[in-house]
Protein backbone atom coordinates (compact mmCIF):
# COMPACT_ATOMS: atom_id res chain seq x y z
CA UNK A 1 0.00 0.00 0.00
CA UNK A 2 2.73 2.45 0.98
CA UNK A 3 5.66 0.82 -0.78
CA UNK A 4 8.89 1.50 1.07
CA UNK A 5 7.66 4.56 2.97
CA UNK A 6 7.04 4.17 6.69
CA UNK A 7 4.76 6.63 8.49
CA UNK A 8 6.21 7.61 11.86
CA UNK A 9 5.24 9.51 14.99
CA UNK A 10 3.62 9.15 18.39
CA UNK A 11 1.63 12.38 18.49
CA UNK A 12 -0.92 13.61 15.94
CA UNK A 13 1.33 16.48 14.84
CA UNK A 14 4.26 14.11 14.30
CA UNK A 15 2.18 11.66 12.26
CA UNK A 16 0.74 14.46 10.12
CA UNK A 17 4.21 15.92 9.58
CA UNK A 18 5.54 12.49 8.55
CA UNK A 19 2.84 12.12 5.87
CA UNK A 20 3.17 15.70 4.63
CA UNK A 21 6.95 15.36 4.41
CA UNK A 22 6.56 12.18 2.36
CA UNK A 23 4.15 13.90 -0.03
CA UNK A 24 6.53 16.81 -0.51
CA UNK A 25 9.51 14.52 -1.12
CA UNK A 26 7.64 12.11 -3.40
CA UNK A 27 7.60 9.16 -0.99
CA UNK A 28 3.81 9.25 -1.16
CA UNK A 29 2.36 9.94 -4.59
CA UNK A 30 -0.90 11.70 -5.56
CA UNK A 31 -3.81 9.26 -5.32
CA UNK A 32 -1.95 6.84 -3.04
CA UNK A 33 -4.12 5.20 -0.39
CA UNK A 34 -3.20 5.66 3.28
CA UNK A 35 -3.64 2.93 5.91
CA UNK A 36 -7.00 2.75 7.74
CA UNK A 37 -6.80 4.70 10.98
CA UNK A 38 -7.05 1.66 13.26
CA UNK A 39 -4.45 -0.23 11.28
CA UNK A 40 -1.97 2.66 11.42
CA UNK A 41 -2.71 3.21 15.12
CA UNK A 42 -1.89 -0.44 15.85
CA UNK A 43 1.29 -0.22 13.79
CA UNK A 44 2.45 2.91 15.63
CA UNK A 45 1.21 1.79 19.05
CA UNK A 46 -1.01 4.83 19.56
CA UNK A 47 -4.68 5.49 20.21
CA UNK A 48 -6.86 5.52 17.02
CA UNK A 49 -8.03 9.00 18.05
CA UNK A 50 -4.45 10.21 17.63
CA UNK A 51 -4.35 9.00 14.02
CA UNK A 52 -7.83 10.44 13.44
CA UNK A 53 -6.56 13.83 14.62
CA UNK A 54 -3.52 13.55 12.31
CA UNK A 55 -5.70 12.72 9.31
CA UNK A 56 -8.01 15.61 10.16
CA UNK A 57 -5.04 17.98 10.16
CA UNK A 58 -3.91 16.64 6.79
CA UNK A 59 -7.39 17.14 5.33
CA UNK A 60 -7.52 20.71 6.61
CA UNK A 61 -4.17 21.43 4.96
CA UNK A 62 -5.37 19.99 1.66
CA UNK A 63 -2.81 17.16 1.67
CA UNK A 64 -5.26 14.22 1.75
CA UNK A 65 -8.92 13.59 1.08
CA UNK A 66 -11.27 11.09 2.72
CA UNK A 67 -14.12 9.30 0.96
CA UNK A 68 -15.92 7.37 3.70
CA UNK A 69 -15.35 3.62 3.54
CA UNK A 70 -13.06 4.05 0.55
CA UNK A 71 -10.49 5.45 2.92
CA UNK A 72 -8.06 8.37 2.84
CA UNK A 73 -5.62 9.05 0.04
CA UNK A 74 -3.17 11.72 -1.05
CA UNK A 75 -4.97 14.38 -3.02
CA UNK A 76 -4.63 14.10 -6.82
CA UNK A 77 -3.45 17.73 -6.85
CA UNK A 78 -1.99 18.20 -3.36
CA UNK A 79 -1.17 21.62 -1.99
CA UNK A 80 2.53 20.79 -2.18
CA UNK A 81 2.40 21.02 -5.99
CA UNK A 82 1.71 24.13 -8.07
CA UNK A 83 0.57 24.84 -11.58
CA UNK A 84 3.00 27.74 -11.69
CA UNK A 85 5.72 25.13 -12.19
CA UNK A 86 3.96 24.01 -15.39
CA UNK A 87 5.48 26.61 -17.66
CA UNK A 88 7.93 27.03 -20.47
CA UNK A 89 11.10 29.02 -19.89
CA UNK A 90 11.92 31.05 -22.98
CA UNK A 91 15.63 30.76 -23.85
CA UNK A 92 17.42 33.59 -25.65
CA UNK A 93 15.99 34.21 -29.10
CA UNK A 94 12.54 32.78 -28.24
CA UNK A 95 9.53 35.14 -28.01
CA UNK A 96 7.56 34.64 -24.81
CA UNK A 97 3.78 34.81 -25.34
CA UNK A 98 2.95 32.65 -22.32
CA UNK A 99 2.94 34.91 -19.29
CA UNK A 100 -0.46 36.60 -19.36
CA UNK A 101 0.99 40.04 -18.74
CA UNK A 102 -0.64 43.22 -20.08
CA UNK A 103 1.03 45.27 -22.79
CA UNK A 104 3.32 47.74 -20.96
CA UNK A 105 2.56 50.32 -23.67
CA UNK A 106 -1.07 50.34 -22.54
CA UNK A 107 -0.35 50.86 -18.82
CA UNK A 108 -0.70 54.41 -17.46
CA UNK A 109 2.16 56.40 -15.90
CA UNK A 110 1.98 56.17 -12.10
CA UNK A 111 4.35 58.91 -10.96
CA UNK A 112 1.85 61.76 -10.72
CA UNK A 113 -0.81 59.68 -8.96
CA UNK A 114 1.57 58.38 -6.30
CA UNK A 115 3.19 61.78 -5.87
CA UNK A 116 -0.21 63.33 -5.19
CA UNK A 117 -1.13 60.48 -2.83
CA UNK A 118 2.14 60.91 -0.94
CA UNK A 119 1.59 64.67 -0.64
CA UNK A 120 -1.86 64.03 0.80
CA UNK A 121 -0.36 61.51 3.23
CA UNK A 122 2.14 64.15 4.38
CA UNK A 123 -0.73 66.47 5.25
CA UNK A 124 -3.08 63.83 6.64
CA UNK A 125 -1.25 60.63 7.67
CA UNK A 126 -3.39 57.52 8.05
CA UNK A 127 -3.20 56.23 11.62
CA UNK A 128 -4.47 53.16 13.43
CA UNK A 129 -8.21 53.05 13.91
CA UNK A 130 -9.12 54.95 10.74
CA UNK A 131 -11.33 53.65 7.93
CA UNK A 132 -9.76 50.80 5.99
CA UNK A 133 -11.26 51.96 2.67
CA UNK A 134 -10.29 55.36 1.26
CA UNK A 135 -13.45 57.48 0.84
CA UNK A 136 -12.50 58.69 -2.64
CA UNK A 137 -11.72 55.16 -3.83
CA UNK A 138 -14.99 53.94 -2.38
CA UNK A 139 -16.92 56.72 -4.15
CA UNK A 140 -15.47 55.86 -7.56
CA UNK A 141 -15.80 52.11 -7.04
CA UNK A 142 -19.42 52.39 -5.93
CA UNK A 143 -20.32 54.61 -8.89
CA UNK A 144 -18.78 52.06 -11.26
CA UNK A 145 -20.64 49.17 -9.62
CA UNK A 146 -23.90 51.15 -9.78
CA UNK A 147 -23.38 51.84 -13.49
CA UNK A 148 -22.86 48.13 -14.14
CA UNK A 149 -25.97 47.00 -12.27
CA UNK A 150 -24.19 45.46 -9.29
CA UNK A 151 -26.45 45.56 -6.19
CA UNK A 152 -25.65 48.22 -3.61
CA UNK A 153 -23.60 46.52 -0.91
CA UNK A 154 -20.64 47.14 1.42
CA UNK A 155 -17.12 47.44 -0.01
CA UNK A 156 -13.72 46.13 1.03
CA UNK A 157 -10.24 46.46 -0.48
CA UNK A 158 -7.86 43.51 -0.80
CA UNK A 159 -4.41 42.83 -2.25
CA UNK A 160 -5.66 41.61 -5.61
CA UNK A 161 -8.49 39.34 -6.73
CA UNK A 162 -6.89 36.09 -5.58
CA UNK A 163 -6.54 37.55 -2.08
CA UNK A 164 -10.20 38.57 -2.18
CA UNK A 165 -11.36 35.13 -3.34
CA UNK A 166 -9.27 33.35 -0.72
CA UNK A 167 -10.70 35.52 2.04
CA UNK A 168 -14.28 34.99 0.90
CA UNK A 169 -13.82 31.21 0.67
CA UNK A 170 -12.22 31.08 4.10
CA UNK A 171 -15.07 33.15 5.53
CA UNK A 172 -17.70 30.61 4.47
CA UNK A 173 -16.28 27.16 3.76
CA UNK A 174 -14.59 24.36 5.67
CA UNK A 175 -11.97 21.87 4.45
CA UNK A 176 -13.60 19.15 2.38
CA UNK A 177 -16.30 21.41 0.91
CA UNK A 178 -16.72 21.30 -2.88
CA UNK A 179 -16.29 24.38 -5.10
CA UNK A 180 -17.53 24.68 -8.69
CA UNK A 181 -14.71 26.02 -10.89
CA UNK A 182 -14.47 26.93 -14.56
CA UNK A 183 -12.62 24.32 -16.62
CA UNK A 184 -10.40 25.49 -18.23
CA UNK A 185 -9.88 28.25 -15.72
CA UNK A 186 -7.41 30.47 -13.90
CA UNK A 187 -4.41 28.35 -12.92
CA UNK A 188 -3.74 30.20 -9.64
CA UNK A 189 -7.32 29.61 -8.57
CA UNK A 190 -7.11 25.92 -9.46
CA UNK A 191 -4.11 25.79 -7.09
CA UNK A 192 -5.72 27.86 -4.34
CA UNK A 193 -8.86 25.78 -3.89
CA UNK A 194 -7.14 22.47 -3.03
CA UNK A 195 -4.53 24.37 -1.00
CA UNK A 196 -7.41 25.49 1.24
CA UNK A 197 -8.49 21.86 1.62
CA UNK A 198 -11.46 22.37 -0.70
CA UNK A 199 -12.52 20.03 -3.49
CA UNK A 200 -12.76 21.43 -7.06
CA UNK A 201 -15.71 20.43 -9.25
CA UNK A 202 -15.19 21.30 -12.94
CA UNK A 203 -17.71 23.38 -14.90
CA UNK A 204 -17.33 23.66 -18.67
CA UNK A 205 -16.92 27.04 -20.39
CA UNK A 206 -17.73 28.32 -23.87
CA UNK A 207 -17.45 31.81 -25.38
CA UNK A 208 -20.47 32.98 -23.36
CA UNK A 209 -19.22 31.83 -19.95
CA UNK A 210 -19.89 28.85 -17.67
CA UNK A 211 -22.28 26.24 -19.08
CA UNK A 212 -25.58 26.30 -17.14
CA UNK A 213 -26.10 22.53 -17.35
CA UNK A 214 -22.61 21.90 -15.95
CA UNK A 215 -23.16 24.46 -13.20
CA UNK A 216 -26.47 22.84 -12.28
CA UNK A 217 -24.81 19.42 -12.04
CA UNK A 218 -22.02 20.81 -9.87
CA UNK A 219 -24.41 22.51 -7.45
CA UNK A 220 -26.80 19.55 -7.38
CA UNK A 221 -23.87 17.28 -6.50
CA UNK A 222 -23.23 19.32 -3.38
CA UNK A 223 -20.84 22.15 -4.32
CA UNK A 224 -21.16 24.78 -1.60
CA UNK A 225 -19.57 27.58 -3.64
CA UNK A 226 -19.08 28.57 -7.27
CA UNK A 227 -16.43 30.88 -8.73
CA UNK A 228 -16.91 32.34 -12.20
CA UNK A 229 -15.38 35.02 -14.41
CA UNK A 230 -17.61 37.72 -15.88
CA UNK A 231 -15.34 39.04 -18.66
CA UNK A 232 -11.93 38.26 -20.23
CA UNK A 233 -11.89 34.79 -18.69
CA UNK A 234 -8.41 33.37 -18.27
CA UNK A 235 -7.45 31.43 -20.38
CA UNK A 236 -10.31 31.32 -22.93
CA UNK A 237 -11.38 34.97 -23.16
CA UNK A 238 -15.02 34.06 -22.45
CA UNK A 239 -17.41 36.85 -21.46
CA UNK A 240 -20.84 36.25 -19.94
CA UNK A 241 -23.63 37.39 -22.26
CA UNK A 242 -27.07 38.61 -21.20
CA UNK A 243 -28.83 35.33 -22.17
CA UNK A 244 -26.17 33.26 -20.40
CA UNK A 245 -26.48 35.44 -17.30
CA UNK A 246 -30.25 34.88 -17.24
CA UNK A 247 -29.78 31.12 -17.51
CA UNK A 248 -27.18 31.08 -14.75
CA UNK A 249 -29.34 33.23 -12.47
CA UNK A 250 -32.08 30.62 -12.77
CA UNK A 251 -29.59 27.92 -11.78
CA UNK A 252 -28.39 29.84 -8.73
CA UNK A 253 -31.91 30.85 -7.72
CA UNK A 254 -32.62 27.15 -7.23
CA UNK A 255 -29.51 26.87 -5.01
CA UNK A 256 -29.82 30.06 -2.98
CA UNK A 257 -27.59 28.80 -0.15
CA UNK A 258 -24.55 28.49 -2.44
CA UNK A 259 -21.75 31.03 -2.12
CA UNK A 260 -21.34 32.82 -5.48
CA UNK A 261 -18.05 34.57 -6.25
CA UNK A 262 -17.63 36.61 -9.45
CA UNK A 263 -14.29 37.85 -10.76
CA UNK A 264 -14.65 40.75 -13.21
CA UNK A 265 -11.26 39.94 -14.70
CA UNK A 266 -11.80 42.22 -17.69
CA UNK A 267 -12.51 45.42 -15.77
CA UNK A 268 -10.66 48.24 -17.50
CA UNK A 269 -9.49 46.20 -20.50
CA UNK A 270 -12.75 45.19 -22.21
CA UNK A 271 -15.64 47.23 -23.56
CA UNK A 272 -18.27 44.47 -23.38
CA UNK A 273 -21.05 45.16 -20.86
CA UNK A 274 -21.01 43.45 -17.48
CA UNK A 275 -23.90 41.08 -16.76
CA UNK A 276 -23.50 40.41 -13.04
CA UNK A 277 -25.16 37.55 -11.19
CA UNK A 278 -24.60 39.24 -7.84
CA UNK A 279 -27.59 38.84 -5.56
CA UNK A 280 -28.77 35.57 -7.13
CA UNK A 281 -27.79 33.81 -3.89
CA UNK A 282 -27.85 34.85 -0.25
CA UNK A 283 -24.07 34.89 0.01
CA UNK A 284 -22.18 36.53 -2.85
CA UNK A 285 -19.11 38.56 -3.70
CA UNK A 286 -17.80 40.35 -6.79
CA UNK A 287 -14.19 41.50 -7.14
CA UNK A 288 -12.36 43.84 -9.51
CA UNK A 289 -8.59 44.08 -9.71
CA UNK A 290 -6.31 46.82 -11.04
CA UNK A 291 -3.75 44.26 -12.28
CA UNK A 292 -4.59 44.10 -15.99
CA UNK A 293 -5.42 47.76 -16.61
CA UNK A 294 -2.87 49.43 -14.31
CA UNK A 295 -0.16 46.78 -13.92
CA UNK A 296 0.27 43.57 -11.86
CA UNK A 297 2.45 45.31 -9.25
CA UNK A 298 -0.43 47.58 -8.25
CA UNK A 299 -1.78 44.95 -5.87
CA UNK A 300 -5.31 46.17 -5.25
CA UNK A 301 -8.82 44.85 -5.79
CA UNK A 302 -12.19 46.23 -4.75
CA UNK A 303 -14.58 43.66 -3.31
CA UNK A 304 -18.30 44.04 -2.82
CA UNK A 305 -20.76 41.50 -1.50
CA UNK A 306 -23.54 40.76 0.92
CA UNK A 307 -23.06 42.42 4.35
CA UNK A 308 -22.19 39.20 6.21
CA UNK A 309 -19.53 38.19 3.68
CA UNK A 310 -17.85 41.61 3.55
CA UNK A 311 -17.98 41.93 7.34
CA UNK A 312 -16.29 38.53 7.77
CA UNK A 313 -13.62 39.42 5.22
CA UNK A 314 -12.84 42.75 6.90
CA UNK A 315 -12.90 41.20 10.36
CA UNK A 316 -10.33 38.58 9.42
CA UNK A 317 -8.31 41.18 7.51
CA UNK A 318 -8.05 43.30 10.65
CA UNK A 319 -6.36 40.38 12.41
CA UNK A 320 -3.75 40.07 9.65
CA UNK A 321 -2.52 42.89 7.43
CA UNK A 322 -5.14 45.27 8.83
CA UNK A 323 -5.79 47.08 5.57
CA UNK A 324 -4.38 47.68 2.10
CA UNK A 325 -2.19 50.79 2.13
CA UNK A 326 -4.35 53.91 1.97
CA UNK A 327 -1.47 55.55 0.07
CA UNK A 328 -1.95 52.96 -2.66
CA UNK A 329 -5.73 53.34 -2.52
CA UNK A 330 -5.46 57.10 -2.97
CA UNK A 331 -3.19 56.67 -5.98
CA UNK A 332 -5.68 54.29 -7.61
CA UNK A 333 -8.56 56.63 -6.82
CA UNK A 334 -6.68 59.44 -8.57
CA UNK A 335 -6.03 57.22 -11.60
CA UNK A 336 -9.74 56.39 -11.77
CA UNK A 337 -10.80 60.03 -11.30
CA UNK A 338 -8.50 61.22 -14.09
CA UNK A 339 -9.50 58.42 -16.48
CA UNK A 340 -5.87 57.31 -16.76
CA UNK A 341 -6.98 54.19 -18.67
CA UNK A 342 -9.52 54.38 -21.49
CA UNK A 343 -11.06 50.91 -21.54
CA UNK A 344 -12.30 51.43 -25.10
CA UNK A 345 -8.79 52.15 -26.41
CA UNK A 346 -7.23 49.25 -24.46
CA UNK A 347 -10.00 46.85 -25.48
CA UNK A 348 -9.66 47.84 -29.11
CA UNK A 349 -5.92 47.25 -29.05
CA UNK A 350 -6.22 43.77 -27.59
CA UNK A 351 -9.23 42.95 -29.80
CA UNK A 352 -7.36 43.92 -32.97
CA UNK A 353 -4.51 41.52 -32.20
CA UNK A 354 -6.74 38.81 -30.76
CA UNK A 355 -9.20 38.81 -33.66
CA UNK A 356 -6.37 38.92 -36.20
CA UNK A 357 -4.69 35.88 -34.66
CA UNK A 358 -7.94 33.89 -34.45
CA UNK A 359 -8.74 34.75 -38.09
CA UNK A 360 -5.22 33.83 -39.24
CA UNK A 361 -5.43 30.52 -37.42
CA UNK A 362 -8.85 29.81 -38.95
CA UNK A 363 -7.38 30.38 -42.43
CA UNK A 364 -4.88 27.64 -41.58
CA UNK A 365 -7.55 25.26 -40.31
CA UNK A 366 -6.87 25.82 -36.61
CA UNK A 367 -9.77 26.55 -34.24
CA UNK A 368 -9.07 29.13 -31.52
CA UNK A 369 -11.10 31.03 -28.92
CA UNK A 370 -10.85 34.53 -27.47
CA UNK A 371 -13.97 36.67 -27.23
CA UNK A 372 -12.45 39.27 -24.89
CA UNK A 373 -9.29 40.19 -23.03
CA UNK A 374 -5.70 39.48 -23.92
CA UNK A 375 -5.54 35.69 -24.32
CA UNK A 376 -6.32 33.19 -27.07
CA UNK A 377 -7.01 29.53 -26.26
CA UNK A 378 -6.06 26.95 -28.89
CA UNK A 379 -7.21 23.33 -28.44
CA UNK A 380 -4.48 20.92 -29.56
CA UNK A 381 -4.37 17.12 -29.95
CA UNK A 382 -0.95 16.79 -28.28
CA UNK A 383 -0.22 19.51 -25.74
CA UNK A 384 3.35 18.50 -24.90
CA UNK A 385 4.25 18.07 -28.54
CA UNK A 386 2.68 21.39 -29.56
CA UNK A 387 4.50 23.30 -26.81
CA UNK A 388 7.83 21.68 -27.74
CA UNK A 389 7.38 22.33 -31.48
CA UNK A 390 6.44 25.95 -30.89
CA UNK A 391 9.45 26.43 -28.65
CA UNK A 392 11.64 25.01 -31.39
CA UNK A 393 9.99 27.45 -33.83
CA UNK A 394 10.84 30.39 -31.57
CA UNK A 395 7.60 30.85 -29.59
CA UNK A 396 7.02 30.06 -25.90
CA UNK A 397 3.32 29.46 -25.18
CA UNK A 398 1.59 28.50 -21.94
CA UNK A 399 0.83 24.76 -21.61
CA UNK A 400 -2.88 24.16 -21.14
CA UNK A 401 -2.19 21.83 -18.19
CA UNK A 402 -1.82 24.97 -16.06
CA UNK A 403 -5.48 25.77 -16.64
CA UNK A 404 -7.25 22.41 -16.97
CA UNK A 405 -9.02 20.00 -14.63
CA UNK A 406 -10.60 17.59 -17.09
CA UNK A 407 -10.98 19.40 -20.40
CA UNK A 408 -8.95 18.33 -23.47
CA UNK A 409 -5.43 19.69 -24.09
CA UNK A 410 -4.76 23.20 -25.32
CA UNK A 411 -2.28 26.08 -25.24
CA UNK A 412 -2.72 29.73 -24.26
CA UNK A 413 -1.23 32.59 -26.26
CA UNK A 414 -1.12 36.10 -24.78
CA UNK A 415 -1.67 38.60 -27.59
CA UNK A 416 -0.47 41.49 -25.41
CA UNK A 417 3.06 40.37 -26.22
CA UNK A 418 2.42 40.41 -29.98
CA UNK A 419 2.86 43.22 -32.47
CA UNK A 420 0.65 43.44 -35.53
CA UNK A 421 3.56 42.15 -37.64
CA UNK A 422 3.83 38.98 -35.53
CA UNK A 423 0.38 37.57 -36.28
CA UNK A 424 1.20 35.69 -39.48
CA UNK A 425 4.39 34.20 -38.02
CA UNK A 426 2.60 32.97 -34.89
CA UNK A 427 -0.29 31.52 -36.89
CA UNK A 428 2.10 29.68 -39.19
CA UNK A 429 4.01 28.28 -36.22
CA UNK A 430 0.86 27.15 -34.40
CA UNK A 431 -0.58 25.53 -37.52
CA UNK A 432 2.67 23.65 -38.06
CA UNK A 433 2.99 22.66 -34.40
CA UNK A 434 -0.57 21.39 -34.04
CA UNK A 435 -0.67 19.43 -37.29
CA UNK A 436 0.60 15.88 -37.75
CA UNK A 437 4.29 15.36 -37.12
CA UNK A 438 6.34 15.25 -40.32
CA UNK A 439 7.07 11.76 -41.56
CA UNK A 440 10.57 10.47 -40.94
CA UNK A 441 12.53 8.50 -43.45
CA UNK A 442 15.16 5.94 -42.54
CA UNK A 443 16.82 5.27 -45.90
Amino acid sequence: MLGEYRIEGRRAAEIAASVERAVGEGGLEPGQLLPPMRELAARLGVNPNTVAAAYRTLRERGVIETAGRRGSRVRPKPATTTRELIRVDAPPGVRNVSQGNPDPELLPPLTAAFTAAAAQADLHPVLYGEATVDPELERHARAAFDADGVPRAPLAVTSGSLDAIERVLAAHLRPGDAVALEDPGWGSLLDLVPALGLRPVPVGVDDDGPLPADMERALASGARAAIMTDRAQNPTGAAVTAPRARALREVFAAHADVLLIEDDHGHGIVDLPLHPLAGSTRSWALTRSTAKAYGPDLRLAVLTGDPVTVDRVQGRQRLGPGWVSRLQQRAVARLWAEGAVDARVVAASYARRRDALIAALAERGVVAYGRSGMNVWVPVPDETGAVARLLHAGWAVAPGARFRLGTPPGVRITVAALGDDDIVAVADAVASATGPAPARRYD
